[in-house]
């Protein structure tokens, strides 16, 4: 099982598109889906911050995050304690360095239901997503994303651009938590190596599951 910090950072991998009606873009998902479109990689800084439905913040992480379509990613966590979410597009590696653990599994078995288009999959957005304008303040441009399936763990999505660029994810869970991404130092489209999405577990750690076949 996830801990607790990785728990809610699933919901922003990548995402195997679901069957659903051909409806008509919004302006919101027209510039959501042109941004998107324009990443092959990225590369960023992060803080995230995970608050209850009170809006108390429970936990602050911090750490860097490197994507390429499709399906390929790596969230390596710094602080407060060192842990790992490496995708290869197939199979999904999880190590805590704290317990000494690293929990495999398919990415397909396991991310299904996400929604991970937003950063590393294909397809559009309003396939899985109503997409609507959601506010304009302090120079940020915000996107509301509705699941269109109810048995997702999330029930809303919001993303924030500035000059055309992802500055902020947040994610509302079924019991109102919310987790909150701010990315900073964002690089987009550098050359990325493919080593940095291909995981060993350390020698002497517990594997728990099983990669895709």
């Amino acid at each position: 099982m996830f801990t607790r910090l990785l728990r809610p950072l699933a919901a922003v991998l990548p995402l195997t598109l679901l069957a659903t009606p051909v409806v008509a873009a919004s302006s919101a998902e027209q510039r959501l889906d042109r941004y998107l479109s324009g990443v092959s990689t990225l590369r960023a800084e992060f803080v995230q911050e995970v608050s209850d439905a009170d809006g108390r913040v429970r936990e602050r992480a911090s750490g860097t995050l490197t994507l390429q379509k499709p399906g390929r990613f790596r969230w390596d966590y710094r602080e407060p304690a060192g842990q790992l979410l490496v995708s290869d597009g197939a199979t999904l590696w999880l190590y805590d360095e704290e317990l000494e653990q690293v929990t495999v599994r398919p990415v397909s078995q396991t991310l299904s239901t996400t929604p991970a288009m937003l950063l590393t999959g294909q397809g559009r957005v309003g396939e899985a997503f109503v997409v609507e304008d959601d506010s304009d303040s302090d120079g940020l441009d915000w996107i509301a994303l509705t699941p269109r399936r109810q048995d997702t763990d999330f029930r809303r999505v919001r993303l924030a651009l500035r000059g055309g660029e992802l500055v902020r994810m947040e994610l509302t869970d079924r019991l109102g938590q919310v987790t909150a991404i701010d990315f900073s130092g964002i690089q987009r489209n550098p050359p990325v190596p493919a080593s940095l999405f291909r995981f060993e577990p350390p020698p002497g750690v517990d594997v728990v599951g099983a990669a895709a076949p």
